[in-house]
Parts: structure tokens; C-alpha cells; sequence
């Protein structure tokens, strides 16, 4: 019995030697694939996409200060206008008896005061002889006094007839096109709390404006002057410009959402461009062109744990908490200290640490056997190519290499 539980613990021990001694094996020949990109010049571009409308700079809602019936229209939608021109006139007829009736009060006032001016001049003389009492020439002075008044009355009246027939020919006050008409001729419109609306005029269609609505979370990287690229649906692929022209302070609160509007310029010389159509804006706040760059996945990257043990390490003495990437050259790596810059989340800008042409490390993985069958060929010269493959050591953005992990 004992010489049989002998022969098992030996069994088990043999075991266990041969699983530590397959295990190491397969660490020793473990190997890894490296996913690397050149450090190149490049561009780091911020941007701030929202939508707005396309709004005219300047338009004029064109009303008229009195009622009445809509006598002739002159212009209809789409019409060039001038300053000055004649757009409508409404009927006239009720105003120009109201100038007359007016005008009527206005002479006979006047009779008045020339009767009452004489009379006054009269019973001053008079007064002055003592030929009249006192109280007769106070009535005298009374009545002429009111009558100045009321003829300075009749003539405010007179006046007010006048200026309410002139409204009743509507005049554009700007040049432009008129966008929009609201009545037709033998329309009636009544001018008592609010200004009817007859004509909507647009000042100048080769300058248009975006009103947009950015968010609170990305006004504050909004300065007047950014440069603005837009798109609208109706040309689709076309691409407009523009710059921030203006960043307005009220904010607009919508389900608790709030945003705050600005204005950006919109050159429209082809006039392809319509008051009302949606933008889709893209707000560039920050450019850099020309510079180093690197994937920003590399600032992210670090070896495996293993890979350093094995390798010895891979720290840079004094690197602190500076940013820092991986430098592969040839088989081996270490770790560079940079001085980054503005990233966009795809490219970082490097400014110190790296030259161009280096190979950065952004990806690694342990690589599998078809990977390690593909490197025993590439180096095998007796070999022949795969068409499609070159023999080469390292790739440039998203190049797979890989190595072998027993150092």
C-alpha cells in the first residue's frame, strides 16, 4: 500500500514539474504585436458644430398708421424697391373730408380771433378814456384770449388730417426686395392697438446672417472673428463661410436647456442663400497648422506589465507626471517625456521631446499564431512574398509589428 501511494505522489510531483516547466516555456516564447504611427506635421483643429436660421441683416416690417380699404398695391412679393417709392395706398376718401372738415374749423377759428382781436383793440381804447367799466374790457380780453386758443387748436387739427391722409400712401423706407406681402388690394385694415402689417422688406440679400443657438457648455470657446463653415439642405455637398460677427448675452432657456444666439456673417453674392433656411454650422475655435503631431491614443498607451518586467522597466528617471509616449526603435522601447500642446482628440501636438519621423507606440496585444507565422515568413529570404505584402520592420499610422517578448 505505502509503495503504491509512493508511486502516485511521485506521479502528481511529475506533473506539476512538466505544467511550470510548459507554462515558463510559453512565457519565454511569448511574443507581442505593436501598433505604431510616425510623429509627422500635422493640424490640430477645434470646432463647435450647432445650427442656426438664415435671417437678412436688415429687415423692415412696413405698416400704416391709419384704417381704411386697401386702394392699389405697386409692388408683390419679390419686387426690388427704392427708398422713397410708392408701395400702397389705401382709399382716401373718409381722410380727405376729415382735411376738410378740419380745414373748415381752422377759417372759422380764424374769423374768430380777427373779430375777437378787434374787439379787444376797441375796448382797450375805451378802457383807457374810462368810457367803459372794468369788467367790460376783462370780457373783452377774455374772449379774445380763448380765441387764440382755439384757433391754435383748429390748426393742430387741420395739421393732424393732413399728416393722416400722407399715411395713407405707403412709401418703402429702405432699398431693398420686398419679401413678404399680407394684404390684397380691397383688403380692409384697421390701424387701433397695432400696426397691421402690410410689407416685409429686406434690405440687402447679398448679406446674410446666421442666428445660431450654441450651447452654454461651448459659449466660452466663442470669439468674435472665428472662422464658420456652414451647410444648408437645399445644395447639399455646397459649402458657405462666414465669421462670428456677434456673441449676444441674453441667454434662451428651452426645457432647461440653455444656450446663448450668435450672429455670424454670411456673404450671399450669389443670392443662393434664403432667409429661413437651417444651417448646420461648424465654428473653427482653434487652429494649428504645421506643427509635430502624434495619435492622442499614444499619450494614452503603456506596456503591459509583463513586456516592462521583462524588458527591465521602461521608466524615464525625472519624467514625474510630465506626458509621456513610447518610443519604438527597432526591437526596443522606451519612454520619451514630452511637452504636449492643444489635442483635438484624434491628433496632440507635440512641441519638445519628439522629432519627425519617430515611431510611437499606440497599441499592443499579445500576438497569436497566425501573426507569428506571418514574421517567420517575412524573415525567411527563402520565402516567397504574399502579393500585397512587403518585407517590411515597421509601419507608419496603424503599422502592426510584431516582437518577441524574451529579451
Amino acid at each position: 500500500m505505502k509503495r503504491k501511494n509512493i508511486f502516485i505522489t511521485g506521479g502528481v510531483l511529475a506533473a506539476i514539474v512538466v505544467t511550470l516547466l510548459s507554462v515558463n516555456s510559453c512565457r519565454k516564447s511569448r511574443s507581442y504585436t505593436f501598433e505604431t504611427a510616425k510623429v509627422e506635421k500635422g493640424s490640430v483643429v477645434n470646432t463647435v458644430t450647432a445650427t442656426g436660421t438664415l435671417e437678412a441683416i436688415t429687415s423692415v416690417v412696413v405698416g400704416t398708421q391709419v384704417s381704411g380699404i386697401v386702394e392699389r398695391l405697386y409692388v408683390d412679393f419679390n419686387s426690388p424697391v427704392k427708398k422713397g417709392q410708392v408701395l400702397a395706398e389705401l382709399d382716401k376718401t373718409a381722410l380727405r373730408s376729415g382735411v376738410q372738415q378740419s380745414l373748415a374749423t381752422l377759417e372759422n377759428a380764424k374769423a374768430e380771433a380777427e373779430y375777437q382781436a378787434s374787439n379787444h383793440e376797441r375796448s382797450r381804447a375805451l378802457r383807457e378814456k374810462n368810457l367803459i367799466a372794468q369788467a367790460d374790457y376783462d370780457q373783452a380780453k377774455y374772449n379774445y384770449d380763448r380765441s387764440k386758443a382755439t384757433l391754435k387748436n383748429s390748426q393742430a387739427q387741420y395739421d393732424k388730417a393732413l399728416v393722416q391722409l400722407g399715411y395713407a400712401t405707403i412709401y418703402s423706407p429702405i432699398d431693398g426686395v420686398v419679401m413678404n406681402r399680407a394684404v390684397d388690394e380691397g383688403q380692409t385694415v384697421a390701424a387701433s392697438f397695432n400696426t397691421p402689417e402690410i410689407f416685409t422688406i429686406a434690405q440687402d440679400l447679398t448679406q446674410m446672417q446666421v442666428e445660431a443657438d450654441i450651447d452654454e457648455s461651448d459659449i466660452g470657446m466663442i470669439r468674435e472673428g472665428q472662422r464658420v463653415e456652414f451647410d444648408v439642405d437645399a445644395f447639399p455637398g455646397e459649402k458657405f463661410t462666414g465669421t462670428v460677427e456677434q456673441i449676444r448675452l441674453a441667454p434662451v432657456t428651452t426645457s432647461n436647456v440653455v444656450t446663448y444666439t450668435v450672429i455670424i456673417n454670411a456673404p450671399n453674392p450669389d443670392q443662393k442663400l434664403l432667409p429661413g433656411m437651417t444651417a448646420n454650422i461648424v465654428i473653427y475655435v482653434e487652429e494649428i497648422r504645421d506643427v509635430l503631431t502624434v495619435p492622442y491614443k499614444a499619450v494614452k498607451f503603456a506596456p503591459v506589465a509583463e513586456y516592462l518586467a521583462r524588458a527591465g522597466g521602461g521608466a524615464v528617471p525625472g519624467a514625474g507626471a510630465r506626458t509621456r509616449v513610447w518610443v519604438r526603435n527597432g526591437e526596443e522601447l522606451r519612454a520619451v517625456p514630452i511637452e504636449a500642446g492643444s489635442n483635438d482628440g484624434d491628433n496632440l501636438e507635440v512641441k519638445t521631446g519628439l522629432n519627425e519621423g519617430d515611431e510611437v507606440v499606440i497599441y499592443m496585444s499579445v500576438a497569436t499564431a497566425k501573426d507569428k507565422k506571418e514574421k517567420a515568413v517575412a524573415s525567411n529570404p527563402f520565402m516567397p512574398t504574399p502579393p500585397g505584402r512587403r518585407n517590411t520592420q515597421g509601419t507608419s499610422r496603424s503599422g502592426a509589428n510584431t516582437t518577441s517578448g524574451n529579451r
